[in-house]
């Protein structure tokens, strides 16, 4: 059954008069005449009574216009949602990215859009670096800021930034006067990590793996902010990058020495898939705010 059909049938139902409907509808009488009798032909029952050259709309008529009426204005509906989305100055961005860049990267990114388009809306997501990369490729996210890590096509990954990771000890910690430190140093304590799964968690590994160091994981957790509360508590060390997690007040971050220690985190996109001009503009004004740094 085809839409313009049921536009048709819409405008004669309301107007019950073939002439003036066909004027409204900028076709033919003839061609209107057609196309009605080709519905209740697909229909199986007469929509129309027809008395001469007058029309009405019969019992039958009736039924079936409530349910076109409710059929056109979801469409319509549909279609006024998705021209507000598209539309770049009050579109919406689905944005995936890790938990630990929701403290204050995330924010300050949107901040600076929000300058150029105050009246985009987003979506926000954090999740584990795989069930993004699922949602990506699902399309129920537009992008991701995640860590470095090997993407297959059709996900296309561009670094933005780096970010030094420290070592991190209570503030009365024997090192913490410290400015720098070996991972051998301080490798038999009780570490405390993300769980396993998330991209620090990876990173971390890596590093103790190229130390050639096996850590004494004793505690494992899914925020940022949790490992270094626990590590301000005395009960452990553990390897962050810094931020508003990192209480100076109790916690003292310490680089490591011999090592060059660092998350590279991207930007993740599925390659030649439409984005919205929403999207395509926070994706742009990523770019720009990174690599023209």
């Amino acid at each position: 059954m085809e839409w313009q059909r049921l536009e048709y049938f819409q405008t004669l139902a309301n107007i019950q008069h073939m002439t003036r409907a066909a004027e409204i509808l900028s076709i033919s009488q003839p061609a209107l005449s057609r196309s009605i009798a080709s519905l209740e032909d697909e229909i199986g029952v007469p929509l129309f009574d027809r008395q001469g050259r007058s029309i009405v709309l019969n019992r039958y008529g009736m039924m079936f216009l409530q349910r076109v009426n409710r059929i056109l204005n979801e469409m319509n509906d549909g279609l006024d949602e998705i021209q507000q989305l598209i539309n770049p100055e009050q579109g919406e961005v689905s944005l995936g990215f890790l938990h630990t860049l929701g403290t204050s990267t995330v924010p300050n990114i949107i901040r600076a859009f929000h300058e150029q388009y105050p009246h985009i809306t987003f979506q926000l997501k954090q999740n584990h670096t795989h069930i993004q990369l699922k949602q990506l490729k699902a399309g129920g996210l537009d992008l991701c800021l995640l860590a470095s890590i090997e993407y297959e096509k059709p996900i296309k990954w561009t670094e933005l930034w780096r970010d030094e990771l420290f070592v991190i000890v209570p503030i009365n910690h024997q090192l913490a006067k410290r400015e720098s430190i070996t991972l051998q140093e301080i490798v038999q304590e009780s570490f405390i990590s993300m769980k396993k799964g998330y991209a620090l968690r990876n990173t971390t590994d890596g590093i103790f793996t190229e130390a050639s160091l096996q850590p004494n994981i004793t505690f494992e957790g899914d925020e940022v902010a949790t490992v270094a509360g626990f590590v301000a508590a005395g009960l452990g060390f553990s390897i962050l990058p810094d931020g508003e997690d990192i209480n100076t007040n109790k916690i003292a971050k310490l680089r490591i020495q011999n090592m060059v220690c660092e998350r590279v985190i991207g930007m993740a996109i599925v390659e030649n898939r439409y984005l919205s001009p929403a999207a395509a503009n926070f994706q742009q004004f990523i770019l720009d705010y990174f690599l023209n740094k």
